[in-house]
């Protein structure tokens, strides 16, 4: 039995829904902050296991749009990568993306030896790194065909499961790490200068939207579509230069150059909420799409060292949110709450970092730095660093 191409879109769209009602209805999943698409596209693989265990023909996709979403989601994020932003955000948001890229590194390097120490190769490691630790479930789904074609079977299967884990442990470990470092350190509440550096970050990352709101959104969609068809033609150069980089860095690119720009020069006018609900929606359908297709069984045989290698991932963001970060960070309140959320950004997603930091300040009081810094680089810019950075992993372990 196969679905075609809208019969499969529609079940992605109705998945999204069924994950959010899943979220809303069971505490766990909303506490943790599973994405809504990872629920949905999940159950929808146990059923396609389930299938495959009872019926006699098994039962078929249509993704030829999961491409292209993929592509429209990663384009989104070029649009959101503003050096205005950067500049507004100072220098700790430059020092925080630092530190997200310099441990991304690491991820990758451990991943590698725990691969190596179970012999497998070492993308394997890569894989289970950077790419589903800093990058959640989005960047590993995005890059698993990559790692399907360098050898890595189950590719998918495998980021799913190291992603799911991440998100788990991010929430979990990152509101416990930032109170140990308040009360150790007898840590208060952030300072006004902060509230105000907040405000004027709001004034440049949300623009007022246009009055006609179908007119943004057409114009967003155009945008989008034009950076993808310039993007697919700057893909196509690097291909022939025998660099191997994911089908959808040429639209970043091009995304990133069109957002600076017009921050520089007010040409274009980018409805950048317009852009970020489009990348949302693609972002979304992609994940269902991709999720709800995966083959479980190949995690069978890989149970060991994907769990040593997130207990072992884990212990090495705790020791870095604990030492380095908060002490780069300034070692006061908002570094402490900057250091849970770390954790939540380097393990899980963005929406983790937030859900923790969020439980800290309702306890212990305000902290505007962090919701400053953490946001705007791990919603925007470690997006863009790790892309670059498991790119050079790949093309020096294939």
């Amino acid at each position: 039995m196969k679905l075609g191409l809208i019969e499969t879109t529609a079940l992605a769209s109705l998945l999204l829904f069924l994950g959010y009602r899943a979220r809303a209805a069971v505490p766990i999943l909303y506490r943790l902050n599973i994405p809504a698409p990872v629920i949905g596209g999940l159950a929808m693989s146990i059923v396609v296991l389930a299938h495959r265990a009872l019926a006699p023909e098994p039962l078929e996709f249509d993704t030829t749009l999961q491409r292209p979403l993929m592509i429209a989601f990663f384009t989104s994020i070029g649009f959101a990568a503003s050096y205005r932003l950067l500049r507004v955000g100072g220098p700790q948001v430059l020092s925080f993306l630092l530190a997200c890229s310099v441990l991304a590194v690491l991820q990758n390097i451990l991943g590698a030896g725990v691969a190596t120490m179970f012999g497998l190769p070492p993308l394997f490691g890569t894989l289970t790194g950077a790419v589903t630790l800093a990058g959640g479930p989005a960047t590993g789904m995005a890059f698993a065909p990559l790692f399907e074609e360098a050898g890595v079977a189950g590719a998918g299967s495998i980021a799913l499961a190291t992603a799911m884990g991440g998100i788990v442990l991010g929430s979990v470990l990152g509101a416990p790490l930032a109170t140990f470092l308040v009360e150790r350190h007898k840590l208060r509440t952030g300072s006004e200068s902060s509230a105000e550096n907040v405000s004027s970050m709001a004034v440049v990352a949300d623009p007022e939207p246009p009055a006609d709101r179908s007119y943004a959104a057409l114009k967003s969609l155009a945008f989008v579509l034009v950076a993808m068809w310039l993007g697919s033609g700057v893909s196509h150069l690097i291909e022939r230069a025998d660099v191997t980089m994911p089908a959808y860095i040429g639209a970043l690119v091009v995304g990133a150059i069109l957002r600076n720009l017009d921050d520089a020069t007010g040409w274009l006018k980018l409805p950048h909420r317009a852009i970020d609900t489009i990348g949302a929606v693609a972002l979304s359908l992609f994940l269902a799409m991709a999720l709800m297709t995966l083959d479980l069984l190949k995690l069978v045989n890989l149970a060991w060292p994907l769990l040593i290698n997130l207990i072992l991932q884990t212990a090495l963001v705790a020791l870095i949110c604990i030492g380095p970060i908060f002490r780069l960070m300034g070692k006061d309140y908002d570094a402490a709450v900057m250091s849970g959320g770390f954790a939540g950004v380097m393990l899980g997603t963005t929406a983790n970092a937030m859900a923790v930091m969020r439980s800290v300040v309702e306890r212990y009081g305000i902290a505007p730095r962090a919701f400053l810094v953490v946001p705007i680089v791990g919603g925007f810019f470690i997006d863009f660093t790790n892309a670059l950075i498991i790119t050079l992993s790949v093309n020096l372990l294939r």
